[in-house]
């Protein structure tokens, strides 16, 4: 079963996998609900959308499935993120794709993804990508108009590097939860430019994106290196690569991405896995051809 965990001292308890709704949009409804069932049969009781995922679709299917599984609601943790508009035939006035973080759209974007996933609040709203054009102040107000309508519990970001983070967070009287950035075995660099250490500084965790690397790197010499390792652990190679993540101190969420319920089961089970010290640093090694100095 997944473990639960707080982002943050004054943030929400998530389960320690997240399951991530951004290509939910390809399954079936029957899957969608397997899907759904899985995870919290499972002990993962978060799921992570925005209101972008599936062509602005994806809130709307997640939500029509728990309009025929009512009880389910009570039972989760729902994430979602505003603030990317894509080019889409569902959005006519959109001429390039753009960062929106006005107070409008802020307030908008999350009233529209309540209505579609069917709930009264979020537990927690991320701006989606750093906007070179945000107004902090203008952040601050919907955040806590938000916050006050009891319509959003908590408040945090995605990919923004510390410095826009701090920038944000210095126009707000409540802290940000968390920063949802890319972290893998195969995208550490947030381990070493100093992002991580920035939020454990702030004792915040951070939810990590594409946990296994995209999949791009799941053959090849590096995954042969894991033979040796998934015989010591018992464990597949997706097992290890979310235990590496796992085995942070900072405490980082693994959001995961797969449209297999199988492979739901499968990511909890990393949480068993404890790595050896050196074996995480061999697998450091083999992902960037060489030890560390």
């Amino acid at each position: 079963m997944s473990q639960q965990r707080q982002l943050h001292p004054q943030g929400p308890v998530f389960s320690r996998i997240i399951a991530g709704a951004w290509r939910w949009n390809t399954v079936s409804a029957d899957t969608l609900e397997r899907l759904i069932k899985t995870a919290l049969d499972h002990g993962i009781n978060t799921f992570d959308h925005a209101d972008i995922y599936g062509d602005y679709s994806n809130e709307a299917l997640f939500g029509d499935m728990l309009k025929k599984n009512p009880s389910l609601l009570k039972s989760m943790k729902l994430v979602s993120k505003c603030g990317i508009k894509l080019l889409s035939q569902k959005k006519p006035e959109h001429r390039v794709k753009h960062y929106d973080t006005s107070r409008a759209h802020i307030i908008a974007s999350t009233e529209t993804s309540l209505q579609r996933l069917g709930t009264d609040h979020l537990d927690l709203l991320l701006i989606h990508r750093p906007d070179p054009l945000m107004d902090a102040a203008e952040v601050r107000d919907a955040f806590i108009q938000l916050k006050q309508q009891g319509k959003v519990l908590h408040f945090g970001v995605s990919n923004f590097t510390p410095a826009q983070f701090d920038l944000l967070q210095s126009h707000l009287p409540f802290p940000l939860v968390t920063n949802q950035i890319e972290i893998s075995l195969f995208n550490n660099q947030s381990l070493f430019d100093g992002s991580i250490d920035h939020l454990y500084q702030l004792k915040t965790s951070a939810m990590a994106w594409s946990p296994l690397g995209g999949g791009k790197q799941m053959q090849g010499e590096v995954i042969q290196n894991l033979n040796h390792l998934k015989r010591k652990y018992t464990a597949t190679e997706s097992q290890l690569l979310y235990a590496w993540l796992l085995k942070h101190p900072s405490v980082i969420f693994p959001v995961i991405g797969t449209t297999q319920p199988e492979r739901i089961v499968e990511s909890v089970k990393a949480l068993d896995i404890s790595l050896d010290r050196q074996d995480w640093f061999e697998m450091l090694k083999w992902a960037t051809g060489k030890e560390v100095a």
